[in-house]
């Protein structure tokens, strides 16, 4: 019960303090690329799909490891690591030090994908888990009001400020962790059993197979797909729509910084409400219980996309943010646990980083074209293709619901056989 209670304590704090740290630089880091290093939209997507590629080509080898090694030490390294990247990009306000800067934190982000999950699914059991993802998501909403905060706090002046504190603090949350983060539910492989890459490749497979084995993870992690393809188009360019096609109210004097902080702190607000009413009425054990929430969600974001891209009116087109971000922000703990549900211990952050690396093949294949359309047509328009992007993903989420039916119903049938 003590360690449960510990873990447990260690992962809030893991949530709320990248929480604070991670929105605290993502305020400045898209207005700093933006204005300061003077990006173009194809340069934009560009560091996105860096982004992404690296965490395609890392996610599965940092996955293995922390199956095989330990998870403590890969969450630890990978903070670091991220904190690391995000300094660089702050210092240095150029197209290729802000490439390598996404090398860095993407491969340290691969370090904690799926391995956080598993750490804290292993010390205190997979229902368990699934509740403090949701749990965790609302607290950590909570940490990012006062990163915003604390953005436009140091960001007014210089808006590379937010990125480099963040980047610090990022960097020291992996030097807390090596100094408190427990370990006892994860059984490594024995020293004498590690044939290095002979068990990576054999940890892989068992994680392919686990894949294959589910019908309905297989369609899940199409869902991720989808929601890959969509999203880098987005991320890097709603910014630069909004600098663009209209004008900073006057009230802001100038500061984009404060601005786009506001923007955001309402933004969390809102979820953080929309968190406690999913708490509350979401059974995050039930697959189909999550199925049906990702179907609502899927749609309104598809949607509200296309809505954001051709909105003439700038608070409509603020009120339109605001719901898609609250609903992106919803659905991450939603599909954690529509994953994570009956994994094995032995590869279920192998297993996680496979979903993860879905998602970077999805922004990898959707944020070139999207780049192109942007140069060659309109932001606009790249912004509307992204929406349609997602469209598909509708159809799945469906098919996933179908699959969680049939499931339950053959399990009922064999615990109470008709004879």
């Amino acid at each position: 019960m003590n360690n449960n209670f510990s873990a447990t304590k260690i992962y809030l704090f893991i949530e709320m303090a990248a929480s604070t740290f991670f929105p605290m630089i993502f305020v400045a880091s898209s207005l700093y690329q933006v204005t300061v290093a003077g990006l173009t939209p194809l340069q934009l997507i560009l560091v996105g799909t860096t982004l992404e590629i690296s965490a395609f080509i890392f996610e599965i080898p940092t996955g293995i490891v922390a199956d095989i090694y330990s998870r403590r030490l890969s969450v630890i390294i990978g903070y670091i690591l991220m904190g690391l990247g995000f300094m660089v990009e702050g210092f240095f306000p150029t197209f290729l030090p802000i490439l390598l800067a996404q090398v860095i934190w993407g491969l340290g982000y691969t370090f904690t994908s799926g391995a956080t999950q598993a750490w804290i699914s292993d010390e205190i059991g997979e229902d368990n888990a699934n509740k403090l993802f949701m749990r965790a998501a609302r607290f950590g909403q909570y940490a990012a009001l006062l990163g915003t905060g604390l953005a436009v706090l140091v960001g007014g002046e210089n808006i590379a400020m937010p990125i480099r504190w963040g980047g610090m603090g990022v960097l020291l949350i992996g030097v807390i962790l090596m100094l408190t983060m427990p370990e006892s539910g994860f059984k490594p492989t024995p020293r004498e059993d590690r044939d290095t890459w002979g068990q990576m490749v054999h940890t892989f497979k068992e994680g392919i197979q686990a894949v294959r084995a589910r019908p309905r993870l297989k369609t899940i992690l199409w869902i991720g797909l989808f929601y890959g393809l969509y999203s880098e188009g987005f991320d890097r360019l709603w910014v630069k729509h909004l600098i663009d096609s209209f004008e900073i109210p006057a009230f802001f004097m100038g500061n984009q910084v404060a601005f786009f902080g506001v923007l955001r702190a309402i933004g969390t607000v809102l979820t953080i409400i929309a968190m406690r009413s999913m708490e509350k009425r979401i059974d995050t054990s039930q697959p189909q219980a999550i199925g049906r929430a990702m179907l609502i969600v899927t749609g309104l974001i598809s949607i509200s996309l296309i809505g954001y891209a051709i909105s003439p009116i700038l608070l409509l087109t603020l009120g339109i943010f605001l719901l898609i971000m609250v609903l992106r922000r919803v659905a991450i703990p939603l599909y954690t646990s529509w994953v994570n549900q009956k994994l094995d211990s032995g590869t279920r952050a192998t297993v996680l980083s496979i979903s993860s690396q879905v998602d970077a093949i999805g922004q990898i294949a959707g944020g070139p074209g999207v780049g192109l359309i942007a140069k060659l047509v309109s932001v606009v328009a790249a912004i509307s293709t992204s929406g349609l992007f997602l469209t598909p993903a509708l159809f799945l989420v469906g098919r996933a619901n179908a699959q969680s039916r049939e499931q339950v119903e053959a399990e009922s049938e064999t615990e109470n056989p008709i004879y």
